[in-house]
């Protein structure tokens, strides 16, 4: 504690946080095995953009790359900046691509560092060979084709997919960008009989003909996601880039888990109890009272517990009363509503736990603990976001695998 601006004690801001994320490093080099193998000979890109779905981009970008990636992909070009200058550069042959240009995009230093970058448009393109001529170095470009996702990429109608190429491999003439790659996103990928993908994948092997016709001479093509790679055997092409399941969450909860993937998850969220008392039946918990302790725990009352973690430290509001924890080995449910930094616990009438304890939020599930996908449908959202969304302030701690060195 120190001394505040008017004289008073101020908490030691520095202090650890009353939670932790867990990152097994081992079970991601695992997961990226099992999905090497079903990419076949396919180069593997190893997306660790949103910091890792949240695990750490650095430590996982070096598991990823020690485990057989060739590739490394961000959305930002600062995200793709920060991963290099960390990983003080790439492994010989090795690549980092980065996709989202955005109006304060640093394209040139972009240039400079030798990354990939998707374009989607004549005008990116013409961006891009701009800070190429000022970095004096050609930048690789991946051409985006919109084969059907409706977001990113120039659609093959109204000309637009001819007008990117024909423009990308003008500025190649010219020594300012060297196109290198045409690739795409599915939309419906987690739906693998949607009548959507093979018009997608029809439409992406057009365009890339159409591309290589007007003297596009190709690396890589690439279209394949967490989701498609699982689901189809067809969708490898030249380089996969999947993204959830090498954090060994499963894209396609509705038609398989993690476990029934072969999946490990990497992440254990975990925190401790930290006010434990007894409350009489009936009484309300939290804000706006949504739970009451029930009326059948006997004169005694139920022991109750705070878990120091809340929406500020990126658990969702959305799961109060819902999610799962488990405490002593135990399965209990957030009681009531989820504040900015704590939630509460029934323990029961019998429970003789004390401050201190260990909580398991989510984790592998392999003891019986909640996973993130629990936690997703307590929610009401993705596993994605239970991830992604902690924050930065919340510490990793990493066991295993090289990123842990």
């Amino acid at each position: 504690m120190g001394a505040g601006p008017m004289g008073g004690e101020v908490a030691d801001l520095a202090r650890p946080m009353p939670g932790r994320a867990i990152i097994n490093l081992d079970a991601i080099t695992a997961n990226i095995a099992l999905l090497r193998a079903k990419a076949g000979r396919a180069a593997f890109m190893a997306v660790v953009k949103a910091n890792g779905y949240g695990h750490g981009a650095v430590p996982v970008a070096r598991a990823a790359l020690a485990a057989g990636a060739t590739w490394l992909g961000v959305a930002q070009v600062s995200e793709a900046l920060a991963v290099a200058r960390a990983l003080g550069g790439l492994p010989d042959g090795a690549r980092l691509m980065t996709w989202i240009i955005g109006a304060n995009g640093n394209l040139r230093a972009a240039a400079q560092a030798g990354l990939d970058v998707g374009v989607s448009t004549p005008g990116q393109a013409e961006a891009v060979a701009v800070a190429s001529g000022e970095a004096g170095a050609a930048t690789r470009v991946h051409l985006k084709i919109d084969s059907g996702l409706g977001r990113a990429g120039a659609p093959p109608a109204f000309g637009q997919w001819e007008a990117l190429v024909r423009r990308a491999l003008e500025l190649e003439a010219d020594g300012l960008v060297k196109v290198v790659g045409v690739w795409s996103h599915f939309a419906c990928s987690d739906d693998p009989g949607h009548p959507s993908v093979v018009a997608q994948l029809e439409a992406f092997q057009a365009g890339v003909d159409q591309a290589q016709a007007l003297g596009a001479r190709l690396e890589v093509r690439h279209i394949a996601n967490s989701a498609a790679l699982l689901t189809r055997d067809d969708v490898s092409f030249d380089l996969v880039r999947p993204g959830l399941a090498m954090y060994g969450l499963s894209p396609i909860p509705d038609l398989a888990s993690a476990a029934q993937l072969g999946l490990v998850p990497a992440m254990t969220l975990e925190s401790h109890l930290a006010t434990v008392k007894r409350l009489p039946a009936g009484h309300g918990v939290s804000y706006g009272h949504l739970y009451h302790v029930p009326a059948g725990v006997g004169p005694a009352g139920s022991v109750t517990a705070t878990v120091p973690l809340g929406y500020g430290d990126g658990i969702f509001r959305s799961a109060s009363d819902a999610a799962p924890v488990q405490v002593g080995g135990r399965r209990l449910r957030l009681c009531g509503r989820v504040c900015m930094d704590q939630f509460v616990v029934d323990l029961g009438p019998d429970s003789t736990a004390e401050a201190g304890e260990r909580v398991v939020l989510f984790g592998p599930g392999l003891d019986g603990e909640p996973t993130a996908q629990d936690w997703a449908e307590a929610a009401g959202t993705i596993s994605y976001e239970i991830t992604t969304r902690l924050p930065a302030h919340l510490p990793r701690e990493y066991v295993g695998g090289v990123g842990n060195r």
